[in-house]
């Protein structure tokens, strides 16, 4: 409820949050921590083990067993290579984009996730980390029925389910037990992957490359698949099947908060992943084109297998590919989960951030062994398999935005121990968008959507990062640049105008009963700019108060902040706010005062409108009435002066302005109902006054507005005139505080007086 708002702030002392004790300068600081975070596996994963090994298996997969002799033999050598060279590098700018960012951050557990949390905010990093940890977990389904087609490829007699299942436990068990006993079980699936290419290298050195390079088709005809030989193909056809492949270099990033050194080890361990992943899918594809004709590539998706001097040693690499890649997806998953649950990003989160006695994430891995268990009983994922590729892609795009907006900052705290050219980043982004569209358009179209779903979500929670991110950088900026085109742009700009209340306050109760109007005048657009003036030499007490003043009109959606200053007098000091602000980007146009109670303050009130007159600021007085309050807000009444015997309209309409777009506001926010009065002493000018006050109607947009002009003397037809909530008189340069007080007992109402500043116009 409104009235409740102020019992918010009206406190003698706003409560403190207790601050965490400074670390001493001999402590050793967790450099990938951050505030908030909780440690996982006690940090034991150094580059290799931690980076290079999960990266490095999970590229070299299924496409390259599987798809690279079919890539070849329907692009050609030079079109097979050129779709490697496309795929890598696309991939290859995200990891420098990565490593960019991570030796800028302590990036704690999460890996993309986290990244993308710590640039551009929880909602962000959420809305992508949420389908991100989804797709994971799908991936490890994916994986498993590679596995089996392998598995059943050996033993085709065994059920399939059987199979699904008993893979499953098998890799649930090693990730359930610990990080640790993963990495080394994928040591042992990395020499399986070393041995099959070996048996491929002494297949090359022994004689299986027959044709000459002239005999090589370098550009394919992009035919078709084994299952489909009549359906031709096309270049980004060919590149949509093999980019997958390039989508592993997040295995190792996964793995963040298990790192000793991240900063180090995520850079270093992936882009060396990348670089020896890369290395050998040229050369496989070298030798594939020389060993097998383009007939043979297209229609026999095993024929690497076929063609190794050892070919069981090849299936073991490929059986070991698909279980490497699922343990990792398994293992980075439940991490994801973890680091989410850890910043209140998903629900049961308390329960989710929970670590084993041993560090390990279990409470995120039953969850994530029952999404994956639940996945295998589908038995088919190909509908949403392109989307699991999707919310790779848009990870990585979220990564290259991220760091491309911090280069675009040239924030100081923009300081990487790695740095690229910003069109790195740039390139990165823009090829994972194509790569998603090339792919598939439409499954693009609903990754996106998702994503921007959960931001939404997110983004109502409010909820609270423990760390800060790029986006008040990015907010500095884009107001800094829009401040620069503003003073570019002619002195007035009446169409832009906005209320911006400067509320003079000298204690916190100042704005009792006055919260709710503020609010009504401002919003949704306008700000209130709290000038507290401290007469009694005490500006830290008053200034600790003034942050509840400022946090409740900001609960309100109203942009709000406050400042206190020690000029001396009321007076004295609301000029010295009025002059400092003058060159404010957000510069006040209103000044708020509520009716004095004193002689004295009339005198500063006198200094104060003839101030705001230099300033050209605009002045509201609020007189409120002692019993009626703003009554039930039903309708206001907009008093206009006699004006006889010219009642011709411009654009140039007086002392009216402010009073116009004041009252318009109010009724608006109200649901209020608007009259526009005068009083003429010459009855023969009544029709020509209530002419003028219908077009001033018409000319100012003003919605359930009506005019009234009537005959009697102002001082009598002020009494006689149809009741309203509130009454809005113009304000003279040299107020007569008497006549002020008059018209409140005289109106039985609530009363604002106003005078323009010069800058508005009701007819804009």
């Amino acid at each position: 409820m409104p009235g409740d708002t102020y019992s918010e702030f009206a406190s003698s002392e706003s409560k403190k949050e207790e601050a965490a004790p400074a670390p001493s300068d001999t402590a050793e600081v967790d450099e990938s921590m951050q505030p908030g975070d909780t440690p996982i596996s006690g940090k034991q994963f150094g580059t290799f083990g931690g980076v290079f090994t999960p990266t490095v298996i999970t590229i070299l997969g299924v496409i390259m067993y599987l798809r690279e002799g079919w890539i070849i033999g329907s692009a050609g050598l030079l079109g097979g290579l050129l779709i490697i060279t496309l795929g890598f590098g696309i991939t290859l700018c995200t990891a420098l984009a990565m490593s960019t960012i991570t030796t800028n951050i302590r990036i704690g557990a999460g890996g993309a996730y986290a990244i993308i949390a710590q640039s551009l905010g929880l909602e962000v990093g959420g809305s992508v980390g949420i389908p991100r940890y989804l797709s994971q977990a799908l991936a490890v389904t994916m994986y498993i029925f590679g596995f089996r087609e392998g598995w059943l490829f050996i033993f085709p007699g065994h059920p399939a389910l059987l199979v699904d299942i008993a893979t499953f436990a098998v890799l649930y068990g090693i990730a359930y037990v610990s990080a640790d006993f993963a990495i080394r079980v994928q040591y042992f699936i990395m020499a399986l992957i070393a041995a099959s290419l070996v048996s491929i290298g002494v297949a090359a050195a022994t004689g299986s490359m027959q044709y000459e390079l002239g005999e090589v088709q370098l550009w394919g005809n992009f035919v078709g698949t084994p299952e489909d030989p009549t359906e031709p193909q096309s270049f980004w056809i060919v590149l949509a099947v093999f980019f997958p492949a390039t989508t592993g270099i997040m295995a190792g990033a996964n793995m963040s908060g298990d790192l000793e050194d991240p900063k180090r080890s995520i850079p270093v361990g992936t882009l060396a992943a990348i670089g020896v992943s890369f290395v050998i899918y040229v050369l496989l594809a070298v030798w594939i084109a020389l060993s097998a004709t383009p007939q043979e590539l297209t229609s026999n998706y095993t024929v690497m297998i076929d063609k190794a001097y050892w070919p069981p040693a090849v299936l073991a690499g490929l059986l070991g590919a698909t279980f490497s890649s699922a343990l990792a997806s398994m293992v980075g998953a439940g991490r994801i989960l973890q680091a989410m649950g850890a910043h209140q990003v998903v629900p049961k989160a308390d329960w989710l951030k929970k670590l084993s006695s041993n560090n390990e994430p279990r409470h995120a891995m039953m969850v994530t062994g029952a999404l994956i268990f639940g996945s295998l009983l589908a038995r088919d994922l190909n509908a949403i398999a392109p989307l699991i590729t999707m919310f790779f892609l848009v990870t990585y795009a979220m990564i290259c935005a991220a760091v491309l907006i911090e280069q675009s900052l040239d924030l100081v705290s923009f300081r990487p121990r790695l740095r690229f050219p910003i069109w790195v980043s740039f390139l990165g982004l823009a090829g994972s968008l194509l790569a998603m569209f090339i792919i598939n358009p439409t499954v693009s179209l609903v990754s996106l959507v998702v994503t921007l779903g959960f931001y939404v979500v997110l983004a109502r929670r409010h909820l609270d990062a423990p760390f800060e991110d790029v986006r008040s950088g990015l907010f500095v900026a884009l107001s800094e640049w829009a401040a620069k085109k503003v003073t570019e742009l002619p002195t007035m700009q009446e169409r832009a105008w906005k209320p911006n209340l400067l509320v003079p306050v000298t204690q916190s109760t100042d704005l009792r009963g006055e919260f709710l109007t503020l609010q009504n005048l401002t919003e949704p657009q306008g700000s209130v700019k709290i000038v507290g003036l401290s007469p009694n030499g005490t500006p830290e007490a008053l200034d600790r108060r003034l942050s509840s003043l400022t946090d409740a009109f900001r609960k309100q959606d109203i942009f709000a902040s406050a400042t206190v200053i020690d000029a001396g007098g009321f007076a004295e000091g609301l000029r010295a706010g009025m002059q400092a602000l003058r060159g404010a980007f957000f510069k006040p146009n209103i000044v708020f005062l509520r009716m004095p109670g004193s002689g004295d303050r009339e005198a500063d009130f006198r200094r104060v409108i003839a101030e705001a007159d230099r300033e050209q600021v605009g002045t509201l007085l609020y007189a409120p009435h002692p019993r009626a309050s703003l009554g039930q807000r039903q309708t206001i009444n907009v008093w206009i002066r006699d004006r006889s015997p010219d009642w011709r309209i411009s654009m140039e309409i007086g002392n009216l302005d402010l009073a116009l777009l004041t009252s318009y506001k109010l009724s608006t926010n109200w649901g209020a109902k608007m009259r526009l009065i005068t009083a003429v002493t010459d009855p023969g000018q009544r029709e020509k006054a209530q002419d003028f006050l219908e077009k001033l109607i018409d000319l100012g947009r003003l919605p359930n507005a009506t005019a009234v002009a009537g005959t009697e003397p102002f001082e009598s037809y002020v009494q006689t005139a149809p009741q309203a909530d509130l009454n809005i008189f113009g304000l003279q340069p040299e107020p007569d505080f008497d006549t002020i007080r008059r018209r409140v007992d005289q109106t039985d109402s609530t009363c604002m007086f106003v005078r323009d500043s010069g800058r508005e116009s009701a007819l804009a």
